[in-house]
């Protein structure tokens, strides 16, 4: 029978004081922001020359496969049964018809596009210049822009009433921008401030990884689109890909789309649940980015520069945005100029 074994251990207990210190949740970094700094440089990246070359090529070589075979299925059906050749025939012709409206309405895409840069060139040239003919001339085209809306009747009538009163190029401008931007800036800060809640609501709430990316370049892409449409440039599929690439570049470029530490403390420092989460917190500063997305987008779409008006803020497009959602009082309206 073998005898108990005792081992002596000659090392003491570790103590209280030896404890790792805990950490202070103050002192996490802030949120950033990453899921819109992701999405804003997928969409602002430029495809490369031969990345190019290669969908192009793609692209042509799938068409004309694809209408080769296509050919050869309406000739077997006309040798076998003419009836469904025919009707191969028809919708064969319906399916080309539909695909140059679509690529039609895209050229009209960019021209509107064109025209809403145009005027706005016209608009700085003419405030520039001090030439009241040429700033009458920008009126008519800037007003010739929401002819056949009927939400912009009421102003475009008042603008003609008015226009003809004022000897000063400046004058001038600032009426037509009161009259005829006013309303259309209102309902370009209601599709910000929606995108924005969106993109925090998903960045807060939704814990899949990448689901907050995807989040944000879709409603940013949206919401581009809308301001666009908002402004009389309304864009398709292209032209939206490629004004959102215009926007984004600019944001890249200039470090916009990056998360200042005036930003984090202007936007989450009223915030509670900003404090207690760090997801909440990345969806009130994806939030925030959104809104500084659309304040591009605003710029760049608006066939007038803003000098009657002031520019909406980012701050106070976010609280707007996020009254109610994480918990924070209403904001205040933008200051009237």
């Amino acid at each position: 029978m073998k005898k108990p074994l005792l081992i002596e251990i000659e090392e003491a207990a570790p103590s209280p004081a030896e404890a790792p210190p805990v950490t202070d949740p103050g002192d996490a970094p802030p949120p950033e922001g990453r899921a819109m700094q992701i999405a804003a440089r997928i969409a602002a990246r430029p495809p490369s020359k031969l990345g190019r070359f290669f969908w192009r090529a793609a692209g042509a070589l799938v068409t004309f496969l694809a209408s080769v075979a296509a050919w050869r299925f309406v000739e077997g059906l006309f040798a076998s049964n003419p009836v469904l050749g025919w009707i191969a025939t028809v919708l064969f012709a319906a399916f080309v018809l539909a695909a140059l409206l679509i690529a039609a309405r895209e050229l009209a895409a960019f021209a509107r596009l064109g025209r809403l840069d145009r005027v706005h060139r016209e608009v700085l040239e003419a405030a520039q210049a001090d030439d009241l003919g040429r700033a009458r001339k920008v009126v008519t085209h800037v007003s010739g822009l929401y002819a056949a809306r009927a939400e912009m009747d009421w102003p475009r009538r008042t603008l003609a009433e008015r226009g003809p009163e004022q000897l000063d190029t400046d004058t001038l401008l600032r009426l037509v921008e009161t009259e005829l931007m006013a309303p259309l800036d209102a309902a370009a800060r209601l599709e910000v401030e929606a995108a924005a809640r969106m993109v925090a609501t998903v960045t807060a709430v939704v814990p899949l990884a990448l689901a907050d990316v995807f989040a944000a370049l879709t409603a940013n892409l949206r919401m581009i689109r809308r301001v666009a449409e908002i402004y009389g440039g309304r864009a398709g599929t292209l032209g939206a890909m490629r004004l959102a690439r215009t926007v984004m570049t600019h944001l890249v470029a200039t470090g916009a789309v990056a998360a200042g530490d005036d930003l984090i403390e202007t936007v989450t420092g009223g915030h509670l649940f900003a404090k207690l989460s760090r997801r909440f917190g990345e969806g009130v500063v994806n939030g925030a980015l959104t809104a500084r997305v659309g304040v591009a987008a605003i710029e760049v779409c608006r066939p007038m520069p803003f000098r009657a008006l002031q520019k909406p803020r980012v701050t106070n497009l976010t609280r707007r945005a996020l009254t109610g959602l994480f918990g924070r009082d209403k904001a205040p309206e933008d200051p009237a100029p």
